[in-house]
């Protein structure tokens, strides 16, 4: 094997991954994929309320565990003290005490509210990662990784559309 053959063969297997991407919903916007079954949940909806609730890309990624493209979401760039909730509940999910810049173009944090999130297996890519939802409505919120700070070693990579936000009252 030349080296040419390794750069080719390297090449093909990011295209590769790059359309499996894509068609999972992470570069077509509006392309749906199947969501994993995690239920039963305290708060549920149709589907078709839940389309009446939420914009196309909300949907998309809360309810069909799709990814809203990075560096898009205002709540990335939010500083102020408040509570982060899910989108599609209102449940209260993160405190933004424990909010940090990741670099990643999502919003990231080390730790969620007590009991708010839920954890799910994802295969996804061909890779095994940890996706994280609601534990109240199972809205798919993003992924958890071992890279983040202390104190505990965790990053929580939310999709910004998965949240709002609630500034502190003084």
């Amino acid at each position: 094997m030349n080296r040419r053959d390794v750069l080719f063969g390297g090449a093909g297997l990011v295209a590769l991954g790059l359309a499996a991407y894509a068609l999972r919903g992470g570069l077509l916007p509006g392309v749906a994929h199947a969501a994993v079954e995690k239920g039963p949940f305290p708060f549920t909806r149709t589907d078709e309320e839940w389309r009446a609730q939420l914009s196309e890309l909300e949907f998309d990624v809360l309810r069909q565990e799709g990814t809203e493209r990075p560096f898009t979401s205002p709540l990335n760039e939010e500083k102020r003290a408040g509570i982060f909730h899910c989108r599609g509940c209102g449940q209260a999910l993160f405190d933004s005490a424990t909010k940090y810049d990741s670099r990643t173009g999502w919003p990231s944090f080390y730790q969620p509210l007590p009991g708010a999130i839920g954890e799910a297996e994802d295969r996804a890519y061909g890779m095994v990662r940890t996706e994280v939802h609601c534990s109240n409505c199972g809205g798919h919120q993003g992924h958890v990784f071992p890279d983040g700070p202390p104190p505990t070693g965790l990053r929580y990579c939310i999709n910004g559309v998965s949240l709002t936000f609630k500034p502190a009252t003084a």
